[in-house]
């Protein structure tokens, strides 16, 4: 979708930036706040997502919070949040013709809110089902738990479930007093801004929140597991898994651009090297993989389902071919249809103005960094094969990383496949 970007600084500390979508029929609003788990003591883990779920209730204008949520939604609007470990998320997306008064509601839930110790009882409650239904979502307690085995900032469901009985709508209220501000806030608006830019800034200019801080990110060190994870549920008959390896430092922007199409030739379509191997021998319905940064570490991971007899062979298939990779065994061919597949599949990303405005929300929240969406697929043109070799070697080349098994995993079976797929580290260092 064609736009143009503008990061603005307010007098008040905020920051953002406006994704000018000309004649865009919605307009998209997510407002930031560095407030997740990582700021409160362990026993207080679940306070930022308790407090995210009670802000957008009763306020200053509205006693209820159904009385706050049926104004906004009366012309199909739609309003949420989100928590994670490190921010605090407050979106809205509404029609072009009520942009004004829907972004000002938003303005006064995060401005205003009540905290009721009613809504605070109910919100409980429902925060309470919500991490029971994740706790059903396997990939996801994997992920946590190998998270925590690495030394990061993390808690299962099934702990937060427990540490969530600690918090009081008084560590509410601080927290929200802690985080809420507007030096700790950053915002990306996306819409037909247009001449509506000034209103928009004197908005968020006169926003009644005190000044504060921007928190810095935790200082994570990613360490070595004495053992792999291994999560036995015997309800579940296959393995859930997760292969990691960890680079303790930050990738340059040319790095990330070969492990995007890195991950492209292995995995990513269904005559990928590892997939579609894979599928063509009858041993794994799909399997993905990607990267990740936080502050001073670089995450690169493989991840599946895939049952107990298959999994020795799926994993032959990745050492395999991640191996090629190693020693540069890429055909250029494979190369430019992995390059002709991330350009694609970046373009399209990009259809409608929530997509386009969430393409910047998750680096801007994190580094503040702006990406040219327009350059990205010069960017893409000019990974060639070493670059690709080089940045999965890199990857693997300081022998952190292993396995993570969630569901029919035993001790044995896990420590006979981390054995297994251990040479991946040995080999990304061979000359």
């Amino acid at each position: 979708m064609k736009h143009t970007v503008e990061e603005i600084t307010l007098e008040n500390g905020a920051k953002g930036l406006l994704v000018h979508v000309p004649d865009a029929m919605v307009m998209d609003v997510y407002i930031n706040f560095r407030a997740g788990e990582y700021l409160v003591e362990r026993e207080k883990w679940e306070t930022p997502h308790l407090m995210e779920h009670v802000l957008l209730g009763a306020n200053d204008e509205f006693p209820r919070a159904r009385d706050f949520q049926a104004e906004v939604e009366k012309n199909g609007a739609y309003s949420n949040a989100s928590t994670d470990v490190y921010d605090i998320v407050y979106e809205t997306e509404c029609a072009d013709f009520e942009w004004d008064r829907v972004f000002r509601l938003l303005l006064v839930a995060i401005t205003k809110p009540l905290f009721l110790q009613e809504e605070f009882d109910a919100e409980f409650g429902n925060v309470r089902e919500e991490l029971a239904a994740r706790a059903n979502n396997h990939y996801r307690q994997l992920g946590a738990a190998s998270r925590k085995a690495y030394g990061l900032v993390a808690e299962t469901d099934k702990d937060r479930l427990e540490l969530m009985q600690n918090v009081t709508l008084d560590d509410v209220r601080e927290h929200y007093r802690r985080t809420h501000t507007t030096d700790n806030m950053r915002f990306v608006i996306a819409g037909n801004i247009g001449r509506r830019r000034s209103t928009i800034m004197q908005m968020l200019e006169s926003i009644e929140l005190p000044r504060g801080e921007r928190f810095i990110m935790p200082d994570e060190v990613v360490t070595l597991p004495k053992s792999p994870v291994a999560i036995h549920n015997s309800s579940v008959d296959t393995l859930y898994f997760y292969i990691d390896t960890f680079q303790a430092r930050r990738l340059e922007e040319a790095e990330l651009d070969a492990l995007s199409v890195a991950n492209a030739i292995l995995t990513e379509t269904l005559y990928s090297k590892i997939l579609g191997t894979a599928r063509e021998r009858g041993l794994v319905y799909s399997m993905n993989s990607g990267f990740q940064q936080i502050k001073l570490s670089s995450n690169l991971w493989f991840g599946s389902q895939v049952s107990v007899a298959n999994a020795p062979a799926l994993f032959d298939i990745v050492i395999e071919q991640l191996g090629n990779v190693f020693r540069g065994e890429l055909a250029e061919a494979d190369i430019a249809a992995a390059q002709a597949y991330v350009i694609g599949r970046y373009q399209r990303s990009a259809q409608t103005v929530a997509s386009t405005a969430g393409g910047y929300t998750g680096r801007y929240f994190f580094d503040e960094h702006v990406d040219d969406y327009y350059q990205y697929p010069e960017r893409i043109q000019a990974v060639t094969k070493q670059s690709i070799v080089n940045a999965t070697r890199a990857m693997f080349s300081e022998g952190v990383g292993g396995l993570g098994l969630y569901g029919s995993a035993t001790t044995k079976l896990a420590t006979d496949l981390n054995a297994q797929i251990a040479p991946l580290w040995e080999q990304s260092r061979a000359e």
